[in-house]
C-alpha cells in the first residue's frame, strides 16, 4: 500500500455547519456483506440483505468524532470513534432499550446537519463507555440520558452514498 499522497485540498466554501440530526442503530453483524463505491472506496454503497436500522432523533449537544491514533515508534494508525449523545426525556420504554444498547456493540450510522451519513463501528462495534440517567436540579435542566459510544477500528468511519432506506437498511422509525 502506497503512502504518498495523491490530492490537493483548497480553502472550501463556509457552507457547511456542526451538529448531528439522527443516528440510527444497527444490531452488530447484521449487515451481511458491504459494497463499496466503485470510484470510491471510502463510500458505501450498499449492504447485504436489509438489516433493522433503529432510528433515534437528537438535537442540541450531541457530536460524533474521530481521533487518530497514530505512533511512529510502533508503525501503527487507528481511528478511534466517539459518539456522545444527548436523549431528552426518561421513559420506561428508553430505559429498557438503552440497557439493550449498554449490553450490546452495534454499529452505528450517524447523520450530521449537513446531510453526510457515517457508518462507525464497522468491523468492531461501537460499546457503550460511559453515560447517565439524570433529572437535573433546575426546570431547565436535563431530564433524560447521556450516552457515550467509543468505537475503534483500522479506518475512519465511512460515508454512505445516500440515506440508509437507499443502501440497504430497513429504518424502523415507529
Amino acid at each position: 500500500m502506497s503512502c504518498n499522497l495523491s490530492l490537493f485540498r483548497s480553502e472550501p466554501c463556509k457552507d457547511s455547519v456542526g451538529g448531528l440530526d439522527k443516528v440510527y442503530f444497527v444490531n452488530y453483524g447484521t449487515m451481511g456483506d458491504i459494497t463499496y463505491d466503485t470510484t470510491n472506496t471510502d463510500s458505501i454503497e450498499a449492504v447485504a440483505g436489509t438489516p433493522s436500522a433503529y432510528e433515534y432523533d437528537i438535537k442540541g449537544t450531541s457530536s460524533f468524532t474521530q481521533n487518530i491514533q497514530s505512533s511512529r515508534e510502533n508503525g501503527t494508525t487507528a481511528f478511534e470513534q466517539v459518539l456522545e449523545l444527548s436523549l431528552h426525556k426518561l421513559t420506561v420504554a428508553d430505559h429498557k432499550e438503552l440497557k439493550l444498547l449498554s449490553w450490546g456493540r452495534p454499529h452505528v450510522i450517524i447523520k450530521d446537519n449537513n446531510g453526510n451519513y457515517f457508518l462507525a463501528g464497522l468491523e468492531h462495534g461501537m460499546d457503550v463507555s460511559g453515560g447517565t440517567v439524570v433529572t437535573g436540579g433546575a426546570m431547565g435542566d436535563l431530564s433524560g440520558y447521556t450516552l457515550t459510544l467509543t468505537g475503534m477500528e483500522k479506518l475512519p468511519a465511512n460515508f454512505l452514498d445516500a440515506d440508509p432506506t437507499t443502501t440497504g437498511f430497513t429504518v424502523v422509525n415507529s
